[in-house]
């Protein structure tokens, strides 16, 4: 299990699929098993290859891209998409969400 910090709280991540079967990164904190944040967003008319995720790194998720990358959960971006008036930033996975 990846543990990592985000804000004040020990997570543990867990990954689940959208409808559309994309994947999903929640923070679960680690003892309570409460959810912190949803680290994803499901952008379903954006293509991704398989591996890629799009990260909300803004309003009550501001920073978790930098912490994902520092855990080495996910690549700098490799690609940005406007959504709004926010740019979210489009990253590799880069563990398996599956245990493999």
């Amino acid at each position: 299990m990846k543990e990592i910090i985000f804000r004040d709280w020990k997570c543990k991540l867990e990954f689940k699929q959208y409808s559309n079967q994309r994947i999903a990164i929640e923070l679960i904190e680690i003892g309570t098993n409460e959810p912190i944040a949803i680290a994803t967003v499901n952008m379903p008319n954006v293509p991704l290859e398989d591996n890629q995720v799009c990260i909300k790194d803004y309003s009550e998720n501001e920073g978790i891209l930098q912490v994902l990358i520092d855990a080495g959960i996910v690549s700098h971006p490799v690609g940005r998409v406007a959504s709004g008036f926010v740019s979210i930033p489009i990253c590799e996975l880069l563990i398996s969400p599956y245990g493999t």
